[in-house]
C-alpha cells in the first residue's frame, strides 16, 4: 500500500508518496536504535509527523529521507525523528496520585534515613520536559525543607535531548501554571516573565536536579541503587517483551525495599510481576 495523500482542513491532496518499504525501514530503524515499537496502524501517523521533516529538510520523498537516516550524516537527523514519533505531552503533577503517595507514604522513611547518614537517590526516567522531576524535587522539599543538606539526589533522563534541553532551563510556558495547585506556586516558581508569557522553577528545585540524556535499551551508567523510580508513560512505546525486560531492570537498579511508579496504562509483566508488590495505583514496592 502506497500513501499520498496531504491533509488541509477537509481538502487531501497529494504530498508525498510513502510505501510500505518506506513504513518498515523507518519502524526497523526506530526499533534497533530506540526500542520503539510502531506497528503497521501507525503508518498514517509516522507519515503526517514526519512529512513535516521532509519539508523542513526540502526533501521530495520519503525513499530519500530513509536514505538519509543510514548516511553518516544522518545522525543529525535521529533526535527529529525520535521527537516526531514520540508524544511529549506532559503536564505540572499529572498522576497526581503518586506525588500525594510519595509526600505521605514512602518519602518520610527514606528521608529519615537520610537524616542519618544515608545516601538517597531517586529517578525521574522519562523525564521528558522536566515537570516529572521538578514536582519530585517540590515534594522532596515539602517533606523535608532541609534537604540540599543531606544526601539527597534526583536524577532525571530522557532520551530526546530536545525535550532535555527545556528541562535544564526549567522555564515553560505561562499557562502550565493551571497545573500546579497555588499552594505550591510560590514554592515553585522563581519569576513570571510577562513579556515571554512564562516562568521559571526556583533555583532550589533546579539544584537537587542532574538531567542527562539516555536511552533506556541501552546500558545503564549508574552505579548506585535508587530509593524511588518514576517511569511513566514511556514503556507504552516498546513491545511486550522490551517491556518485561525494562520492569526487571528496574528492579535491579532499585534498593531492596525501593519504590517503582509507572503509567496509569501500564501493567508490569514478565518477572517483575514477582519482583514487586502493588502498593497502590501503579505504584509497586520491590520484594526481597
Amino acid at each position: 500500500m502506497n500513501m499520498t495523500f496531504r491533509t488541509e482542513g477537509n481538502h487531501a491532496t497529494a504530498e508525498y508518496q510513502f510505501t510500505d518499504g518506506d513504513f518498515r525501514m523507518i519502524a526497523d530503524f526506530a526499533n534497533k536504535e530506540y526500542g520503539l515499537f510502531l506497528q503497521e496502524s501507525k503508518k498514517a501517523l509516522v507519515y503526517s509527523r514526519l512529512a513535516k521533516r521532509l519539508r523542513v529538510l526540502k526533501l521530495s520523498s520519503f525513499s530519500e529521507y530513509c536514505d538519509l537516516l543510514e548516511l553518516p550524516g544522518g545522525k543529525d537527523e535521529t533526535p527529529h525523528l525520535l521527537s516526531a514519533l514520540t508524544t511529549n505531552v506532559t503536564h505540572f503533577f499529572r498522576e497526581r496520585h503518586h506525588f500525594e503517595q510519595l509526600k505521605t507514604d514512602i518519602l518520610p522513611a527514606i528521608i529519615e534515613r537520610a537524616r542519618k547518614g544515608a545516601s538517597v537517590r531517586l529517578w525521574s526516567a522519562a523525564c521528558s520536559a522536566g515537570q516529572e522531576a521538578y514536582c519530585l524535587a517540590n515534594t522532596v522539599l515539602e517533606v523535608c525543607p532541609a534537604a540540599h543538606r543531606l544526601n539527597i539526589k534526583i536524577l532525571a533522563t530522557d532520551i530526546d535531548p530536545v525535550v532535555l534541553g527545556t528541562a535544564k532551563k526549567g522555564a515553560y510556558p505561562k499557562d502550565q501554571l493551571d497545573a500546579i495547585d497555588p499552594a505550591f506556586q510560590r514554592n515553585m516558581i522563581q519569576e513570571i516573565d510577562p513579556q515571554n508569557d512564562s516562568f521559571l522553577v526556583r533555583q532550589e528545585l533546579r539544584d537537587l536536579i542532574t538531567f542527562a540524556e539516555l536511552n533506556l535499551i541501552d546500558t545503564w551508567p549508574m552505579r548506585r541503587s535508587f530509593d524511588v523510580i518514576m517511569c511513566r508513560n514511556a514503556a507504552i512505546y516498546f513491545d511486550k517483551v522490551t517491556q518485561a525486560t525494562l520492569w526487571s531492570r528496574f528492579a535491579q537498579a532499585l534498593t531492596p525495599d525501593g519504590y517503582l511508579m509507572i503509567g496509569h496504562s501500564e501493567r508490569l509483566s514478565g518477572d517483575a510481576v514477582s519482583q514487586f508488590r502493588s502498593i497502590g495505583v501503579t505504584a509497586y514496592q520491590r520484594v526481597h
